[in-house]
């Protein structure tokens, strides 16, 4: 059966079946116009882990998320295919984590902290895990697919942006966090989920980093910020919040935030950017944060500006004893997944 035909038999409307790919869709992914590449890996998250559950339980939830969306109808036609994860990944991501968690109990504890060769071992293991990705995201690039990634944690995309800088002279990253991410090798992990954007600024092409949401940094974080000239801005939580107690409305905030932001842009989601009430089990909550629709009406509005979306991903969803935070990611992975879909043109008018 084509994917024509798939789409002939197919009812929007109807119960998503048991064993079928993300939402429901039937579609492989050679058929889809979007491939979601998951990596489970959390080895250096520093607080709570959970977050490499989170393509396995985005997936279940995402059987509850209705097709029909209000922009593009008919947006799933195009489709949308998660690939299966590593299980190689997953298992060397459970075997370090604890060898981190060790590391990391040692030093809250002020006590002698393990052997270089434990950091060595991990922060190999995360470069290998970097080349893995970027292999795996230049194959599904290569075929002119749009892609995302779903984590895992915030480490997890790195590969994929230097897969991107390979077939992009220039883009620019929009970031939705809670945290700037810019701190330097934290806790001795090169490539911590905690280090993202400070490894990211070390790719030549990524010209611009606009970060959205940020509520919770360091000294250093807010040097790097102020001493980048221009190439880092961001828009601090509070700063947005009072602005808009003073009157200045979302819409005018984020046609701000979207003016700084070069024409190809990369969405970069950790969804402790949203307020905790979403996303209560995620690795590192903080008070505060964007609400829903206040997200969606950001990636909505990029979506529109005529910017191109060149790949996003989607990380630190932690499931805890309900589907709640997964329920949630689901649906911002679904609209992430239109609004790059909008901003390459890939819908039929």
């Amino acid at each position: 059966m084509n994917k024509h035909e798939k789409i002939l038999g197919f009812d929007p409307n109807g119960v998503a079946l048991e064993g079928a790919n993300i939402y429901g869709l039937p579609f492989t992914a050679d058929e889809s116009e979007i491939v979601i590449l998951p990596v489970p890996w959390e080895v250096t998250v520093s607080y709570r882990g959970g977050t490499a559950s989170g393509p396995a339980a985005i997936l279940e939830a995402s059987a509850q998320v209705d097709l029909f969306d209000a922009d593009v109808p008919e947006a799933w036609k195009a489709g949308i295919h998660l690939l299966e994860p590593d299980a190689d990944i997953a298992e060397t991501s459970k075997e370090l984590r604890d060898r981190a968690e060790k590391h990391i109990e040692s030093l809250s504890a002020g006590e002698e902290i393990a052997g270089e060769d434990v950091l060595q071992s991990i922060n190999e293991a995360c470069r290998n895990l970097n080349f893995q990705v970027e292999e795996k995201a230049g194959e599904w690039l290569d075929k002119g697919k749009i892609l995302g990634l779903l984590g895992g944690d915030h480490s997890t995309p790195l590969g994929f942006m230097h897969a991107l800088a390979k077939r992009h002279s220039d883009f620019g990253i929009l970031q939705l966090d809670a945290h700037c991410d810019l701190r330097n090798a934290y806790e001795g992990f090169e490539f911590s989920h905690a280090s993202i954007m400070y490894n990211a600024l070390k790719i030549p092409q990524v010209s611009k980093l606009v970060q959205v949401g940020i509520r919770d940094y360091c000294q250093a974080e807010a040097d790097i910020i102020n001493e980048s000239n221009g190439r880092v801005i961001a828009f601090f939580d509070d700063r947005l919040k009072y602005e808009r107690y003073e009157g200045k409305t979302w819409k005018d905030q984020v046609a701000e935030i979207i003016s700084n932001l070069p024409q190809n842009v990369y969405v970069s989601f950790d969804i402790d950017g949203l307020d905790p009430k979403l996303c209560p089990n995620t690795g590192t909550p903080v008070a505060g944060g964007m609400e829903y629709h206040e997200a969606v009406y950001l990636l909505k509005t990029l979506a529109f500006s005529g910017k191109t979306i060149i790949g996003f991903d989607l990380n630190e969803v932690a499931p805890g004893e309900d589907e709640w935070d997964a329920n949630v990611g689901a649906r911002l992975l679904f609209k992430l997944c239109v609004f790059a879909g909008i901003s390459k043109r890939i819908f039929a008018d």
